[in-house]
């Protein structure tokens, strides 16, 4: 698989020896913890700070389980936030949320939509409250990525630091069964690679779809669109949707498309295009279907009956930035990788750059599964049962290329 996304020996160099240069001043990982506001409604946050031995630094805040920053260097040194954010508690509890963007968030109890905000499962009928219209969209009025985590843990070792964080959601809430307890840890190690572990059980049959919500630009937080980045999906089809973003239960194929992210494509050249799925969504904003996960998934009609893969995360997506060099690659254990391009950003808010964040200055790489799938048995299911475990992971692995390597 990792043939899909060859990396050349000169981008191996330029990344060891940057890394190199970096460690001497910086030989072991740290991890720190302090005080980031308080809740509207009187709830202390913290703030974690993970920082590798390569120019590298997480920052996690336990309001929503949220990357609030991903700082990492450029081809010659310079570090840059990748990530789109707030420099206070109040852009993440006010704004955010009020514009429904989960900037850097863990999104659940089920990401993605649910059509009309219901589902049957073992034959009782629940509902969710819509946020989208008729649609309930990330879980909910007071979905994970409105609330406190708790810390359950912190381990700093020699290659790693990292940082756990539990959310218990009782029975019922926001009208999901079972009460589901969550963990989520966030842990950076020595080469460059940032994973979420996520892990949840409950004491009733649920539904569980868990992912983050980042909005990456690699070329740094405020420095303006997405277009000439290059992105690569290691997927050969995707899951149509309607005109409100609801998928229609069918797989078709990339082929053909604007879509198609096969081989390397820059964001821009068909950001435009005409394709309703393009026009419905006011650019990106799809479900692929990830080849690891589905080997045998079909491309056209309704898709057969799967499992997520499951075992060690997979090579999904590749995203890079010609202008600083920086490159993400995105593994996972997910079956489905939703796209985003920022397309409700316009200008209402500002981040730590003090710059303003508009349409297509970011994309949210989501690994997840389908969405609406409880309402879509040929789905990858999302039931948990008691006894069950949920547990999925996603690396995120930051880098760099030579000048002429990001190139399509």
């Amino acid at each position: 698989m990792q043939a899909l996304f060859p990396r050349t020996n000169a981008a191996l160099l330029a990344a060891a020896m940057l890394m190199a240069g970096t460690a001497m001043a910086r030989p072991t990982p740290t991890l720190t913890r302090a005080p980031f506001g308080t809740t509207p409604d009187g709830q202390p946050v913290e703030r974690f700070t993970l920082d590798n031995a390569h120019g590298m630094r997480v920052q996690v805040l336990t309001y929503g389980g949220t990357l609030s920053a991903i700082e990492a260097p450029d081809r010659t040194g310079h570090v840059d936030d990748v990530v789109l954010g707030f420099p206070t508690l109040a852009g993440y509890t006010v704004d955010s949320a009020q514009g429904g963007l989960f900037f850097g968030a863990t999104v659940g109890r089920v990401a993605n939509r649910i059509t009309r905000g219901t589902f049957v499962l073992d034959g009782q009928r629940y509902h969710i409250p819509p946020t989208e219209g008729t649609t309930a969209l990330h879980g909910g009025r007071r979905g994970f990525d409105k609330q406190v985590w708790t810390v359950e843990g912190t381990e700093l070792a020699a290659d790693s630091a990292s940082v756990t964080l539990k959310l218990v959601s009782p029975d019922g809430q926001e009208g999901f069964p079972g009460t589901l307890t969550t963990h989520v840890t966030f842990a950076l190690n020595t080469r460059n690679e940032l994973s979420l572990h996520y892990r949840a059980t409950t004491d009733r049959p649920t539904v569980v779809n868990l992912t983050n919500h980042s909005y990456f630009n690699l070329g740094g937080e405020g420095s303006g669109t997405v277009e000439n980045h290059v992105l690569q999906i290691n997927a050969a089809a995707y899951t149509p949707t309607d005109a409100k973003a609801l998928p229609l239960g069918t797989i078709a194929p990339v082929a053909g498309t604007a879509l198609d992210f096969r081989t390397p494509q820059r964001i821009g050249a068909r950001l435009r295009d005409s394709m309703p799925q393009m026009l419905h969504a006011h650019g990106y904003d799809q479900n692929w279907v990830l080849n690891p996960a589905r080997p045998d998934a079909p491309v056209s009609g309704t898709p057969a009956s799967g499992a997520p893969v499951t075992g060690a995360p997979v090579l999904a997506a590749r995203l890079s930035d010609p202008a600083s060099g920086r490159v993400m690659d995105v593994l996972t254990t997910q079956p489905g990788l939703q796209a985003y391009t920022a397309n409700s950003l316009d200008g209402a808010y500002a981040g730590p750059s003090g710059r303003t964040y508009r349409q297509g200055d970011a994309i949210a790489l989501e690994t997840q599964h389908y969405p609406d799938s409880p309402n879509h048995p040929d789905f990858p299911s999302i039931t948990l049962r008691p006894g069950q475990t949920y547990d999925e992971t996603t690396i995120y692995r930051l880098g760099v290329e030579p000048v002429s390597a990001s190139a399509p």
